[in-house]
């Protein structure tokens, strides 16, 4: 596939538009940052898997920039010039930045679906690991305790990325099954009726996981900080209804594995 630097720079601009777009639509907004969102990273990913790394960082990079400009509300919540630098490259520049890594799997894995989903799960963890070192550090007696700082930075990013990634490695190996993006023209890919059965599948069980996970977010660190002055407040942990987080966790799970033990039954039959 051989592509003219403009139309590449074109798909990159209008794959970056939806992506913006999709950030705006939030399953879940936590009032100390982060959002679980509807598969925002997913153009990005396309754009690393198709084009390949170079273009997939420079995208990346470009759209943490305009995530910063979305949030700049953030930056009021520092202090320091170094703080303000520090939040602009690790919870937005270099965190979406390494979304363009997602590509990196192309030439490695001959299938399409799973070098796009093995990609997505790649650059949800290495943008977790941004965070949680923005964290540990630049946040650290502001929206997070210093007392034990680097824990609850990895509990307290885990809660959004968990669900984010669940929904964008779904979508990945939706859209990495659904169209061929090798071709100059991406087209579709005819599958057999068990294959899209074993995909609903697979939708419908890591749904069901990250709907029982966003309410746990909800439901747990709604509790832990005062949303007005942000302040740590580890004493409402007793006004979390446990019983309640319990069940929708174990209905959320069970249900879940019951489907992606059907779709792996669905796959087995047509291979």
């Amino acid at each position: 596939m051989k592509l003219s630097r403009t139309r590449i720079l074109v798909e990159c601009a209008i794959l970056l538009s939806f992506a913006t777009v999709l950030s705006l639509f939030k399953i879940v907004d936590l009032p100390y940052g982060g959002s679980v969102t509807v598969a925002s990273m997913l153009p990005v990913v396309v754009i690393a898997y198709r084009h390949g790394l170079g273009y997939g960082l420079l995208s990346g990079t470009i759209y943490g920039i305009v995530q910063q400009l979305l949030g700049l509300k953030t930056l009021s919540y520092v202090t320091t010039w170094q703080s303000v630098v520090a939040v602009i490259l690790l919870d937005y520049v270099v965190a979406f930045m390494v979304i363009g890594l997602a590509g990196i799997f192309r030439k490695r894995i001959g299938n399409q679906a799973a070098a796009m989903t093995l990609g997505a799960l790649l650059a949800c963890v290495l943008r977790y690991a941004c965070h949680v070192i923005s964290g540990a550090t630049v946040w650290a007696g502001l929206s997070i305790p210093t007392a034990g700082a680097i824990a609850y930075s990895f509990a307290y990013n885990a809660t959004y990325m968990i669900p984010e990634t669940i929904v964008l490695v779904i979508a990945a190996y939706y859209i990495g099954s659904s169209l061929d993006f090798r071709t100059e023209q991406p087209v579709r890919i005819i599958r057999r009726k068990t294959g899209l059965a074993a995909t609903v599948f697979m939708i419908l069980g890591g749904f069901l996981l990250a709907a029982a996970l966003i309410y746990d977010v909800a439901a747990v660190f709604g509790k832990l900080q005062n949303a007005e002055t942000g302040e740590w407040y580890p004493e409402g942990l007793a006004q979390v209804a446990w019983p309640a987080v319990a069940i929708v966790t174990a209905v959320g799970a069970a249900a879940a594995i019951v489907f992606f033990v059907l779709a792996a039954k669905k796959r087995k039959e047509a291979a």
